[in-house]
Parts: structure tokens; C-alpha cells; sequence
């Protein structure tokens, strides 16, 4: 009997047809699933009763934006860990960190070359999701291969992390980076060093995304993200965790 090989389920939504027919045929030409929607709550209905491999967002879609959708996919539970590329028309860099800093892990402008757009939708298919990786993400931690420090315990094998007490939601990225700073507390990574381990050589981003994703983490695990006691910035370097 021959194996079925594995087709990634993406979900592309975009309210202008005639690019989310062409996104849609060419990342089937890739051999990927490819379901597309035209309006963000609609989307949404879609996202928290099917598991995806990828989310393809616009930014200006109607019902529900595209930033709000982002957010409340990784605020729910079935796919809060999904690689998300957002597509918008605004080319100011303001913009762009708006996107990430709402949950995304990469940013398209319009208009875009098909071939990045399938090159990007690659690199994000390559990285390991957070739930793939821990198992039963509701089953309790062992103990074993845990980091703890000031409140904080970080479960390696099952890739949860509570604060006092607290279950904090991470997307993969913000879970590697925590993981690689927590596990060398004290040692400062520039930012250029935390580009190479957290992205994995995709030639998609810039250090200023390293800043985008610190950021991003410090909210969720910060109480007071302006007063950081994990993640440290070392000033015209890198960043850093707190020392034991």
C-alpha cells in the first residue's frame, strides 16, 4: 500500500478573488490543500473548527481585519500556534510591525511576486509548531528537562511555559527564542546571532524582527514588559536572560 504523502491545509483570506484564486493555484501547483475565504469572521468560524498548517491573511479584509483575526487565532486554542503570513498594500514600516507585533510570524506587500510568496509560505511550512512538537498539549508537566526560574517554568518536552502559576500561550518563534535565552542566562546574543538560531536562515527578515518578536514575548510573559526581570536588553548588543 503506498503512503499518502502529507499535504499542508492552508487557509487563504483575501477578499479580492482574483488574488486569492492565484495564491490558491499556485500553492496548489506545491501539492498543498488550499481553502480560500473573502471576510475575516467567516475565517475565524473556520479557524477555531478545522486545525491549518498555514494562515495566508489580508490585512484590509471585510467583517473582521486581518490584524484582529491574527489576534484571536493566537488567542485560541486549535491553531494559536499556526505559521501566519499577512498580505497587505501599506508599505510603511509602521505597518509592517503592527502585523508581527499582532501575532505574525512573516509580511508580504502588495503587490507581490508569486514565487516569494510560495518561497515564504515554504520557510514557514519548515519550522516545527509548538503543538507538534509538545504532543497533548493539555497533558501535565513531568517535571523532567523543566527550566525554573523567578516564577517562570519552562517545560522543554512538552514546550509549555507557565508564570506564576499561569499557562502562557507561545507561537513557536517565541517559544525557541525564550528556550535559547533561558537555557544561557547571563550570555548576551546580538541580535544578528538570535537571527541565525531563531529564524534558520531565512533570508526573508531583518534584525528589526528580532526586536518584533522580543517585544511580542515580553508581553506575554512580563509583568511589566517596561520593566522586563526576563528578558533583558543589553544596549548596543543584544538581549539577554536574567542571570540565575
Amino acid at each position: 500500500m503506498v503512503k499518502k504523502e502529507w499535504q499542508p491545509h492552508v487557509l487563504v483570506v483575501e477578499d479580492e478573488a482574483n488574488i486569492r484564486d492565484l495564491v490558491c493555484l499556485h500553492l496548489r501547483h506545491e501539492g498543498y490543500q488550499c481553502e480560500g475565504l473573502g471576510d475575516g469572521a467567516t475565517a475565524l468560524t473556520r479557524a477555531e473548527s478545522e486545525r491549518f498548517d498555514l494562515m495566508v491573511l489580508d490585512v484590509m479584509i471585510p467583517g473582521l481585519d486581518g490584524l484582529s483575526l491574527c489576534r484571536a487565532v493566537r488567542n485560541g486554542r486549535l491553531n494559536h500556534d499556526v505559521p501566519i503570513l499577512m498580505l497587505t498594500a501599506r508599505r510603511d514600516e509602521a505597518d509592517k510591525v503592527v502585523g508581527l507585533e499582532s501575532g505574525a510570524d512573516d509580511y508580504l506587500t502588495k503587490p507581490f511576486g508569486v514565487r516569494e510568496l510560495v518561497a515564504r509560505a515554504r520557510a514557514l511550512l519548515r519550522r516545527p509548531r509548538q503543538s507538534a512538537a509538545s504532543g497533548d498539549a493539555d497533558a501535565p508537566s513531568s517535571g523532567d528537562g523543566v527550566i525554573r526560574v523567578r516564577g517562570m517554568a519552562i517545560d522543554v518536552p512538552k514546550r509549555r511555559v507557565t508564570v506564576d502559576n499561569q499557562l502562557v500561550e507561545l507561537t513557536d518563534q517565541e517559544f525557541r527564542l525564550l528556550q535559547l535565552l533561558a537555557t544561557h542566562p547571563g550570555i548576551v546574543f546580538s541580535r544578528e546571532a538570535l537571527l541565525a538560531k531563531i529564524w534558520r536562515g531565512d533570508t526573508f527578515v531583518t534584525v528589526r524582527s528580532v526586536d518584533t518578536l522580543v517585544k511580542r514575548l515580553r508581553r506575554r510573559i512580563e509583568k511589566d514588559p517596561a520593566e522586563p526581570r526576563f528578558l533583558l536588553t543589553v544596549w548596543g548588543v543584544g538581549y539577554k536572560f536574567a542571570d540565575v
